[in-house]
Order: structure tokens, then sequence, then C-alpha cells
């Protein structure tokens, strides 16, 4: 028993056997229009020979005699075919080269200049004892000069 024999359990034969049929071709109406569908596929090939050139181009579009020109595909067309393409397993050789990624840093300059100054402090400290030795023979020489210039 179907949803229209059900609907329709009280009306009389005609009724009820018009309103079948007509729910059997409206059903068979949309299995063809289903079927049609996923067999359309879009022409990727023949939209991607046919705008080769204009792809080329760039993605927006480009400066031709010092004016801008735009694509002969807008963007979104140019968006379904790529995908088209994509899904096909094929190449999508169109888009710009990715520049690389900014490298900015986060937060304030003067915090991450005090924690190289921290490093750079700690290093020294570790060279002070022969810093000082150094410093001290430097002056003991410097003495030893003058009293030599003085005689």
């Amino acid at each position: 028993m179907t949803i229209y024999e059900i609907t329709w359990r009280g009306r009389s034969q005609d009724e009820r056997g018009n309103r079948i049929i007509g729910g059997v071709m409206a059903n068979n109406a949309v299995k063809a229009v289903a079927k049609a569908v996923g067999e359309y596929q879009y022409p990727w090939r023949d939209k991607l020979a046919k705008y080769k050139t204009e792809l080329c181009k760039g993605v927006w579009g480009y400066w031709e005699l010092g004016a801008w020109k735009q694509l002969g595909i807008s963007g979104r067309r140019r968006a379904r075919l790529r995908k088209e393409v994509l899904l096909a397993g094929q190449d999508w050789p169109y888009d710009p080269a990715r520049k690389e990624m900014r490298t900015k840093r986060k937060g304030h300059k003067c915090d991450r200049i005090a924690a190289e100054k921290r490093v750079n402090t700690a290093e020294l400290m570790k060279k002070m004892p022969q810093m000082l030795l150094d410093y001290k023979k430097r002056r003991w020489e410097k003495k030893m000069k003058e009293e030599d210039s003085k005689k």
C-alpha cells in the first residue's frame, strides 16, 4: 500500500485511481529530473580551453596600457571551473604563487629587548672574572709605564 492509497482510502475508486496514477507520474518525473541532474557534468574541459588565455593573465585582472582590465570570466565562474578541475583530479596551474607568511612578532618590543638584554647580561657575568683580571693587569701596566716615564 503506497502513501497515496492510505491518503485516499475513503474516496471513490475513480478518485483514488486518478490520484495514484498522478502520483506515480509525478514520482517518475522527479526521478527523471534527478537522473538528469546526476548525469549532468559541468563541461570544464571546454570552459578550460575557452578561457585558458584569460586564466593565464591573473586571478582578478591585469594592467594593460596603464589601465586595469577585468578578466573575461567572473570570479564565481572561475572558482567553479577550478573546483571542477580539481575534483576531476587534474592540476590547476593558474593560481598565483603563495607569498611567504609575515612573521610579525606579538607583544611589546621593550619586553623582547629586555629579555635579550637579560640573556646578554648572564653571558657577560660568566666572563666577568676574566674581564676583571684583564682590567687590573692593564691598569698595573699603565701605572708601571707612567713610573718608568717619570724616571
